[in-house]
């Protein structure tokens, strides 16, 4: 089980500005690994204080250099925003730098609002990464990138510095919707997904996922990664007070950065499946669904949260997690808290579940 953590660059603090709330995320993510979190990842997000991480590779290259053991990971490219040949070449230099941790994680984007600044019709989105994905993962696998499709017309180019490893098995697609999940085995890229609803609704997805990939390519698929925001706290009452605040918070700068309380989703070709919860927020009214939205995340003591992720694995068997700590203008020495509790309580029971599974099934 690999387990992460992703910073979201969120600035909902009334006093921090920008700059010091981005330097703030840098502290956590260095802290991860010195707290034994084996991988970091970095969203891709513009032009609003939902996510301010408009570069990834760039703050991972920063952290290529200020760790020496977690692995990179890229939550997500987006790729419909970034040009292919340069995605390889910023790519392979990040590899280089970080002596091989790099983990690709690419996705498509659902922000409208992001989409129309780039100038970019949400409709060609889902197009646009079948068009442009599988030439950034030729490229990184041969060095080569050239493309003659309806968007990217790519004359065929080398790459230098040259990709010197294999990027097959770091690479994974965020796959929400059904057809991701398609575009995923298809690339034959690992699944990695955000828990928005109790696990045994997730799991169908991920066993369709886990035999398409298997028919796909004649192995076994690896363990979905599955992406839980935590607040892990000393008592059951501080996680509630502090879940109740923050992670509805959360839930209420998602649905307006996405717009999930708008209908645009059921006239946008491609995204026809974010139209059912589009709906059931706008059904249920902003205040239940945000209710809803916090019971479904990882907060509690160390052990409900060990309870939490021992029911997903009799669920889903074998996953791997990826925990965000930081949202909502939560204040930091609360973040470093609940981080730290995790990572001294939770982390060595996630490791022990695994071993006493490994040694059942022997």
């Amino acid at each position: 089980m690999d387990i992460g953590m992703l910073a979201v660059f969120q600035n909902w603090h009334k006093d921090l500005t920008d700059e010091q709330m981005f330097m703030e995320e840098l502290k956590l993510l260095e802290r991860g690994e010195e707290l034994g979190f084996d991988s970091l990842w970095l969203p891709e997000h513009h032009f609003d204080d939902y996510s301010m991480c408009p570069d990834n590779v760039a703050v991972l290259c920063y952290l290529a250099g200020r760790t020496k053991r977690a692995k990179l990971a890229t939550g997500a490219v987006i790729v419909p925003w970034n040009d292919p040949l340069r995605v390889v070449e910023k790519i392979t230099m990040l590899d280089h730098m970080s002596g091989g941790r790099l983990v690709l994680g690419l996705g498509r984007g659902l922000a409208k609002m992001e989409y129309e600044r780039f100038g970019i019709p949400l409709e060609e989105a889902r197009d646009r990464f079948n068009e442009a994905a599988p030439m950034i993962v030729a490229g990184l696998e041969t060095g080569i990138v050239e493309g003659n499709g309806q968007y990217y017309k790519q004359p065929r180019a080398e790459v230098r510095p040259k990709p010197s490893r294999s990027i097959r098995d770091r690479l994974y697609c965020i796959a929400i919707s059904p057809d991701s999940v398609d575009v995923a085995v298809e690339l034959g890229a690992g699944m990695a997904t955000f828990v928005q609803r109790d696990i045994a609704e997730h799991a169908p997805e991920i066993e369709r996922y886990r035999k398409l990939f298997k028919a796909r390519h004649g192995r076994t698929a690896p363990p979905p990664i599955l992406t839980d925001f935590v607040y892990c706290g000393s008592t059951i009452e501080e996680s509630e007070v502090t879940a109740d605040r923050y992670l509805t918070q959360y839930f209420f700068s998602l649905v307006k950065h996405y717009d999930f309380a708008g209908t645009h989703f059921r006239d946008t070709r491609g995204y026809h499946a974010y139209e059912q919860g589009a709906k059931m927020i706008r059904d249920a009214g902003l205040e239940a669904a945000a209710r809803a939205y916090r019971d479904s995340q990882g907060w509690g003591t160390p052990e409900v949260m060990l309870k939490r992720y021992a029911r997903w694995q009799e669920v889903i068997g074998d996953f791997s997690l990826t925990t965000i700590f930081s949202v909502a203008g939560m204040p930091y020495d609360q973040v470093e808290r609940s981080q730290r509790l995790f990572a001294t309580e939770v982390i060595p029971g996630l490791r022990s579940m695994v071993d006493t599974r490994r040694r059942d099934a022997a």
